[in-house]
Parts: structure tokens; sequence; C-alpha cells
């Protein structure tokens, strides 16, 4: 079996790069086909590998989130008729290759592309933008979802990342997916044996992380709090922030392990898709304190390894967290939980769909002929 991988871009680290390394582990010899490689910013599996990169690639420096118009176009560039299957990452236009007939194709699908489908308000709201920029965005956007609903005709299977993503699947795309939830990497992670009194933030610095409702609500509880990553809203998140929270920046694993391991809680204000760091906490055996609302509702248990707010308000996190310091947790409990997420055990999952579905469609005539 010739296999290809395909995946948006690897200009940083984040949940879907730990998928993509976990991919190729599965496929070394696979080429792994992408829009902009910055291995400086990669940890080190993805380093030293072979990487097929678009005409974007001269614009690396200047990162991806400029380029989105010309991503359709740059992943239609790509010459894979070579190849049996396709695997691709896609939260964006990656799904959008093109195949022929005899190549399999599997979207592993972290979500639709969130900025142009429900998403797209929230994101056009706090776009801060002239109004005749705002008014390009919305002509674009639409062109955007046109784009993405035909490129998901592309795909002979899906593969969606968490329950809540395969509902956004079969809504804008009309297309069934399995669910097959990320990989967590348990075997770096160990439950420590020193308790600290702080909570824990481990994310990017960005709007719809909603790191600004625990820096508000942290700073009403006076409890301390330690945020770790970087992003554009990190000088406006410390302007605000009382004495009792600290802002570490990005941190490399052995800090974040070290943390992670201390900490009394995790706080995960955003909704997201799935969202990694809360299994990741859990791991350590450290409890979580999440929005109730998103992916975080398939890998965190309600009064056994961590507690849900349920509005995304401030008012509803501080009762969160005061409710929380009253309860008690189980670390090896929390631990074997999470455990049941490992990516030895997503690696086999996707292993045996792949398998599984080649013969299929080896097997299974994917055209009509009229007569």
């Amino acid at each position: 079996m010739n296999i290809a991988l395909v995946h948006e871009w690897l200009t940083n680290m984040a949940g879907s790069e730990r998928v993509v390394i976990n991919f190729k582990e599965l496929y070394k010899d696979a080429p792994l086909y992408t829009t902009m490689y910055d291995p400086e910013k990669l940890d080190k599996e993805l380093q030293d590998i072979d990487v097929r990169t678009s005409f974007l690639q001269k614009k690396v420096k200047k990162g991806h989130q400029r380029f989105l118009p010309f991503m359709p176009m740059a992943f239609e560039s790509f010459d894979l008729n070579e190849y049996d299957v396709i695997l691709s990452s896609s939260s964006s236009c990656a799904k959008g290759v093109v195949t022929n007939p005899n190549t399999m194709h599997v979207c592993y699908c972290h979500t639709p592309m969130r900025y142009a489908w429900e998403f797209y308000y929230e994101y056009a709201d706090k776009t801060e933008m002239k109004k005749i920029k705002k008014t390009f965005l919305k002509y674009f956007m639409n062109y955007m979802r046109i784009w993405d609903r035909l490129a998901a005709d592309r795909v002979d299977y899906f593969i969606a990342n968490s329950e809540n993503v395969a509902k956004r699947i079969w809504k804008h795309y009309r297309k069934e997916s399995v669910v097959i939830h990320p990989p967590v990497r348990c075997k770096l992670f160990n439950i420590g044996e020193k308790d600290d009194d702080f909570f824990l933030i481990l994310s990017r610095l960005v709007p719809y992380k909603r790191i600004d409702l625990a820096v508000k609500a942290f700073n009403e509880l006076g409890l301390p709090l330690v945020i770790i990553g970087d992003g554009e809203e990190r000088s406006k998140l410390e302007a605000i922030a009382k004495g009792n929270i600290q802002f570490l920046g990005r941190q490399p694993d052995e800090v974040i392990k070290e943390y992670y391991s201390r900490c009394r809680g995790f706080v995960f204000p955003g909704e997201e898709d799935f969202g990694i760091t809360p299994l990741e906490a859990q791991s350590c055996g450290r409890p979580v304190i999440a929005y109730g609302k998103g992916g975080v509702l398939e890998t965190v248990i309600e009064g056994e390894t961590g507690v849900f707010f349920e509005e995304q308000t401030t008012e509803s996190l501080v009762e969160a967290v005061r409710r929380f310091e009253n309860m008690t947790f189980d670390k090896q409990a929390i631990r074997k939980h999470a455990e049941t997420f490992d990516e030895e055990i997503f690696k086999q999952k996707i292993e045996n769909f792949i398998n599984d579905k080649y013969e299929e469609f080896k097997n299974t005539k994917h055209w009509k002929v009229i007569r």
C-alpha cells in the first residue's frame, strides 16, 4: 500500500501536529504534503522527515494565517496520482487535495473549517478591521463555504476526532464519519507526588480560548493561577491580571510536565472541538474545571475527573471553582480514565481503519455506467 500524508501547515506545535506525529510513526515511509514547513518551530519527530511543500513555502516566515485565500489552490496543486491511499489531517483545506478514482482518501477531521461555518460570526465580530475589509470577508467566506463543501465530496471516508465534530461533519457536509479520539502521550506524563496549591492553564493566548474569562474569575477568587502559553492576547491579559496570576509564556515539555503533575486543578474555559490538554492533565492524575460544551464532554467525567461550569461567564466559572474546592478526587482513577485515550490505542485504531477500508474500497464499485 503506497500511502501519503497531508496536513494543513507545519509552522507550530498543537494537538493536530501530535496526530501527524502518530501518523508518521505508523507510516514511516510516507511523504508528508503540506503548504508550509518551519522545522525550527516543531518537535524533533517532525524534523528531518520527507516533507513536500506548496508554492506558499517561500512565505513561511510571514505565517500561514494571512494566506488562507491561497490554501485551496495550494492543496489542489499537489500531484498525488501515484498513491494508493491518502490520509489527510484537516481542520481547514487539507481535505481538498485532488485524487484519482483508484486512490482512497481518508480524512481525519479535527473540525470542519471553524471560521467558515457556525463559528464565522464569532470570528467576524472579534476581528479588528475596517468596515470595507469586513465586507470583503463576508464575500470571501461565502466562497470558502462553497469550496469547503465541494472539497468534502473528494473524501472517501471521514474520521471525526469526537462525537462533537462528527455532528458538525454531518451538518455541514452531510457525510457519515467514524469517531477516533486524538492521541494522548500518557507515557510522557506521570502522577506527581507533590501537591501544590496553584491552578493551571496551558493554551495559546488567542481570543476563542477565553483565557480572559479565567483571568477575571481568578482575579475575583484571589487563588494562584499559572498560565503557560503565548499569543496575541498575552499583553492584554497581563494588563488585567492581578498579582495572584503568573504568565510563564511558552515552555518545553519537561517544564509543562512538572506543572501538570503539581497543579491543584486544570482550568479549561474555552469551547473546543476536542481539546487535548484536559486529557494531558488527567494523565497526571489532576482534575479539570471546564466549560461544559464541546469535545470536553467526551473526556471529562463530572464529579470523577473534574467539574463543568454551564455558562461561559465569570460568575459561572467562579462558582465551579468554589464547588471544586470542596471535592476530593482519586488520582489513580483519573489517570486510568486518561489511559483509554493513549496514543498506542489511537494508532491501532487508525491502522485497523485504513486496512479495513482499503479492502472495502478495492472491492467496491464507486461509479455507475448508464447504458
